[in-house]
């Protein structure tokens, strides 16, 4: 792939290959404003990648290096994100800016960029995830406007589409079996929600992360019976 050298000092030394790949989105107003910050020793914020909305891609950080862009993040019992993963930024205002659609362009630079990073490092399509499912009660990001089924289709990451399924939804302040086995569901695919049978308030952000990724036509924290169906399917997917 073509680059253009845009280097942050914001990094440090691994100690372990990178065997996840996270997706985000500036949240910023202009894409200079947001290679700008990213640039910034002041700011202490990285990525290795930005993508700008007419395709263009910045690499900051050498993929051998450590770039800090997760904080604060957890994904199948690893907390040192940073240390272990790839992260790339794509150019879009955000929910606090105007949130909207990701150019196409921009997601065939996005799907090119996936590619070409897995040439180079052992990142299962369970590992290609976005830094909401890594940092639920704090992120949104890249949203549900991204298009994880055209990645996934392209061959990058998990999608699924199970038959519809009818049930009762489970949401917060519930209590019960079937909320333990929901959180142990989501334990098990990787997000940071240990079983505790209680719909707390961290179980509600953890569901509107999964919506988020994989049930976008509904992000309310509430599981209702096509979002249990999306994460067994995605549990089989997985396996």
């Amino acid at each position: 792939m073509n680059f253009i050298e845009a280097v942050s000092p914001n990094f440090n030394e691994r100690t372990v290959p990178p065997d996840i790949l996270v997706l985000h989105y500036t949240g910023m107003k202009t894409g200079p404003e947001a290679l700008a910050r990213l640039r910034d020793a002041e700011s202490k914020v990285s990525s290795h990648y930005l993508v700008e909305e007419d395709g263009r891609v910045f690499r900051l950080v050498p993929e051998e290096r450590r770039a800090w862009h997760a904080g604060v993040s957890s994904w199948k019992g690893e907390s040192d994100i940073n240390g272990r993963s790839i992260g790339i930024e794509i150019v879009n205002p955000g929910h606090e800016f105007g949130y909207r659609s990701f150019p196409e362009a921009q997601v065939a630079a996005v799907i090119d960029l996936v590619a070409d990073i897995r040439t180079r490092w052992s990142i299962e399509d369970s590992r290609i995830i976005g830094h909401s499912d890594v940092a639920p009660d704090r992120k949104q990001d890249p949203g549900e406007l991204f298009p994880w089924k055209q990645l996934a289709q392209a061959g990058h990451g998990l999608w699924v589409e199970p038959d519809a399924a009818p049930g009762l939804p489970l949401s917060e302040g519930e209590e019960g079996a079937g909320v333990f086995a929901l959180q142990a569901g989501f334990t098990r695919l990787g997000y940071d929600c240990a079983p505790s049978g209680k719909y707390d308030a961290h179980t509600t952000a953890v569901v509107r992360a999964f919506q988020r990724h994989w049930r976008q036509e509904q992000v309310d924290g509430v599981a209702d019976g096509m979002t249990r169906a999306r994460l067994i399917a995605l549990l089989r997917a997985a396996a």
